[in-house]
């Protein structure tokens, strides 16, 4: 971990790889649509993956899985408003995972406090601004097109080196268009106009991203890269979306130990767990140390 990059406006520094859970409150997600539609029961389960040791809520109102469809703006914003509210109320760090200006503005207002673009700032020329303007940390993800198309898009010869450049062009982007340095974060982009064997590169590569000096986010949990390892010997099947979380943490720990600024997970306990872990060693390796709680 670097203490100085990893420092983001307004997000406390844990002294370890923080841990961000999912509220999907979307009808379709890959492994969770449906289950928190209701705010209510959404900001419950936000408030459940707190208590199970999540550091971040990261809501989200429209799917980005493979071939989804876009929704409207007017339903997004239904979708994630209230949700944000409930848990801000509650004083949980939110951040709210959209590509639309409109959206993000809204649950800043509401009191999250990272935007989360899986487009970063690419989707929607308007974001750039809203997020310079309210001066929240900014995700930017690897991303070369819409869902309904993404898997159309993994042409690469060199996916690490790409990737990392694509990234560092978009962060410049978004710097030009106001946004300070200081807010923003990077992501790979799991999944995203990825192979399974892309996805692997990148989580092997981790190191590489050092040199755009930003904080990391690592976005793996469940994806299908996953599923096809963890595929039944009989069968070929790939595992079920939701029977994939020890596979998801064991990455967790993995990203921790290369450096990642947060992981984004849907099932909690077990990656809270192992980011602990993680930090321990990496302190009980430091002379002059104390403990890690």
């Amino acid at each position: 971990m670097n203490a100085d990059r990893d420092r983001l406006p307004g997000v406390p520094a844990w002294g370890r790889c923080g841990v961000m859970g999912i509220v999907n409150v979307t009808p379709d997600s890959f492994s969770d649509g449906g289950l928190w539609l209701d705010p209510d029961r959404a900001v419950a389960h936000g408030l459940s993956l707190v208590g199970q040791g999540a550091d971040i809520v990261d809501v989200g109102g429209e799917s980005t899985r493979p071939g989804a469809a876009r929704i409207t703006a007017e339903e997004e914003s239904r979708r994630v408003l209230p949700v944000v509210r409930g848990l801000v109320q509650e004083g949980v760090l939110v951040s709210v995972d959209t590509m639309r200006a409109d959206v993000a503005e809204a649950a800043v207002d509401a009191g999250a406090r990272i935007v989360n673009d899986v487009s970063g700032g690419r989707a929607d020329p308007a974001m750039v601004k809203v997020a310079a303007r309210a001066g929240v940390p900014f995700v930017v993800m690897h991303w070369r097109g819409q869902s309904a198309g993404m898997d159309r898009l993994t042409a690469y010869d060199d996916v690490l080196g790409e990737v990392v450049d694509e990234v560092e062009r978009q962060m410049e982007t978004t710097v030009a268009g106001g946004m300070d340095p200081a807010q923003v974060i990077v992501d790979p982009g799991l999944g995203f106009a990825k192979s399974r064997a892309d996805d692997w590169t990148l989580l092997a590569g981790l190191g590489a991203w050092r040199r755009l000096g930003r904080p990391v986010l690592v976005a793996a949990s469940r994806k299908r890269f996953l599923g096809t390892l963890l595929a039944a010997p009989s069968t070929g099947a790939p595992r079920p979306a939701r029977a994939r979380d020890a596979a998801t943490a064991a990455v967790s720990a993995l990203a921790a130990a290369e450096g990642a600024w947060a992981v984004r997970v849907h099932t909690v306990g077990a990656t809270a767990d192992a980011v602990r872990v993680e930090a321990a060693l990496r302190q009980a390796r430091a002379p002059g140390c104390g403990s890690v709680r």
